[in-house]
């Protein structure tokens, strides 16, 4: 797990993280990176320059806080950023880390845009919080994404180190998040466990569901200007490229069997009753719980999709990252 000096400090800008051409994920199948049963890679497509624009966008809109220290880190191969909670950083930071999922329909989005997050979360929760810079469809479509998130698991879940790390995400990254609890959960049933599954799962406005049919996209359409049928259904193109979402429940985990539910750790859940996925989490809560899964769902009104990532002043962001510090204290 080597890392090099990203620290960002006032003055100083540096161009976006890059994959190493040829890290684990890239070059072997899911079951070569971790022993998981994950689907074999696919071939994508080139993203449309219209796409890699908005993805320049959306980078130029979400600098890193100048404020903030930070460190460029590769994990299992694949480049990502991490934030401790001291001032200065510490790499022998208190618990065992947090690997976070960051959002962006598999399309859009990179870590160093997550840095502020990553940041009030790690001060909230005194964790070392890490966010992959997982490869983006269309380029790398399903289980692309899935690989990295594995390759990333496998070299920080070191069971020498103490209890496992918590695993954590948002809109599509808390979808991914699921997908790899499931995943590292069916090796756990098998008997083959390569890595210890997550101590703790943690969702913010997940994306679980990649069918977008469920009846808040249209009760919520004029309230969710973030998230709607359209985005969800180019984000499922994109990174399904022909699987329909009802076949592949590591591409849509809210269509896992629910025996496969079974066995999760225990789940955190934010979501916003006004976003279009809110049925995507209520839908999850209730399946988990009917499968036995500890889960402490906080359903808030007149709040956007991802409002900890989005409104980082709010006081109910706050609120959740004192939620997150509570729910990792508990035994």
């Amino acid at each position: 797990m080597g890392h090099r000096d990203g620290r960002a400090l006032p003055g100083l800008r540096r161009g976006p993280l890059h994959h190493r051409p040829d890290h684990p994920a890239q070059r072997r199948g899911g079951d070569a990176v971790i022993g998981l049963p994950l689907p074999p890679p696919r071939a994508g497509r080139p993203a449309s320059p219209e796409l890699l624009e908005r993805r320049r966008a959306v980078r130029r809109a979400t600098p890193p806080p100048g404020e903030v220290r930070w460190k460029a880190e590769e994990f299992g191969g694949v480049a990502g950023i991490a934030v401790d909670p001291g001032d200065p950083p510490a790499d022998d930071s208190a618990g065992p880390p947090i690997v976070h999922l960051h959002g962006g329909g598999y399309r859009l989005g990179g870590a160093e845009g997550w840095v502020g997050l990553a940041h009030r979360m790690a001060r909230a929760t005194g964790r070392r919080v890490i966010v992959p810079e997982y490869r983006l469809a269309p380029e790398h479509p399903f289980p692309a994404a899935l690989h990295d998130a594995a390759a990333v698991w496998q070299a920080v879940a070191d069971p020498a180190q103490g209890p496992p790390p918590v695993l954590s995400g948002d809109s599509a990254g808390g979808g991914l998040a699921v997908a790899l609890a499931l995943a590292l959960r069916s090796a756990a049933a098998a008997e083959s466990p390569a890595v210890p599954g997550p101590h703790r799962l943690v969702l913010l406005s997940p994306l679980l569901d990649l069918r977008a049919d469920a009846p808040s996209y249209r009760l919520n359409a004029e309230r969710d200007r973030l998230w709607g049928r359209s985005a969800a259904r180019e984000a499922a193109e994109g990174y399904l490229q022909g699987v329909p979402p009802e076949a592949e429940p590591l591409a849509s985990p809210l269509l896992a069997d629910p025996a496969a539910l079974a066995g999760l750790p225990p789940v955190l859940l934010f979501a916003g009753t006004g976003e279009a996925l809110i049925d995507d989490a209520t839908g999850f809560a209730r399946r988990a719980a009917r499968a036995q899964v500890a889960v402490e769902a906080h359903f808030l009104p007149e709040l956007p999709h991802v409002w900890p990532l989005l409104l980082p002043d709010d006081p109910r962001s706050a609120e959740a990252m004192a939620r997150v510090a509570d729910f990792l204290g508990l035994s």
